[in-house]
């Protein structure tokens, strides 16, 4: 289909079937984002420099020297450097819950729209393998998908360039949720839950990024890290759509 004819028959469906925001529930009009109205979209906190370099959350005021970030305190990242898209609250946080609980996958469309306005972060994935943070089998069967290799199919898009997403990992122990634990739980939690898939194969000199939706201790993305270090990976870094 062209580009014209998707454009009307965009057209034609938002006069029928209104989209909504998925943040305020208002109708969404116009030519921005499809599932985030005028109104929210400015609320959308996108991160640029100056920001941590292990976890991305940025630093507010002004930076000189060395600064401590404490999102990551603690957390002797076994990868390079860590970049994030926005911060998880508001419309951002928004998307990712429709996408994770909801089914709604239609929001990959505007995650990928944020994303290509977004150079630090299309230009730092551009080119490289995206490792998308795995989910257990049994949970993936529940939800139908994982929806961090989505997101790292919606990067590698905006992206473009040589920029493709790999399954090298699988979640190897069925772990609970990790949102009731503090920092040290969600280490001891998550130790051994993460395996280099069978028969995946590991460039050394390639340059490999791992893709989650949030980042919050970064427990998860160091454990999936460790796994990839082992299996030989040289250039590693994360990327997360948010930080909170």
């Amino acid at each position: 289909m062209s580009q014209s004819l998707r454009q009307l028959a965009r057209g034609f469906a938002d006069v029928v079937f209104p989209p909504v925001c998925v943040h305020c529930s208002g109708v969404v009009e116009g030519e921005g984002l499809r599932h985030i109205c005028v109104r929210c979209e400015p609320m959308i906190h996108r991160v640029e420099s100056p920001h941590c370099t292990t976890c991305g959350h940025p630093f507010f005021g002004e930076v000189e020297g060395e600064r401590m970030c404490p999102h990551c305190e603690g957390l002797r990242p076994v990868y390079g450097e860590g970049r994030t898209v926005t911060l998880f609250k508001g419309p951002a946080r928004a998307l990712i819950h429709e996408l994770k609980y909801r089914h709604g996958l239609h929001v990959l469309a505007d995650i990928e729209a944020i994303v290509r306005v977004s150079p630090h972060i299309f230009d730092f994935v551009r080119d490289a393998v995206l490792v998308p943070v795995p989910l257990h089998p049994r949970k993936e069967r529940e939800r139908g998908y994982n929806q961090t290799a989505l997101l790292a199919e919606a990067f590698a898009r905006a992206a473009g360039g040589t920029t493709r997403v790999e399954s090298l990992l699988e979640r190897t122990i069925d772990t609970p949720s990790q949102t009731a634990f503090d920092r040290q739980a969600r280490r001891e939690n998550l130790k051994n839950a993460f395996a280099l898939r069978s028969g995946a194969t590991i460039v050394p000199l390639s340059n490999y990024i791992l893709i989650d939706d949030v980042f919050t201790t970064g427990s998860t993305l160091n454990s999936c890290a460790r796994v990839l270090r082992h299996a030989g990976a040289l250039n590693l870094n994360i990327v997360t759509f948010g930080h909170g």
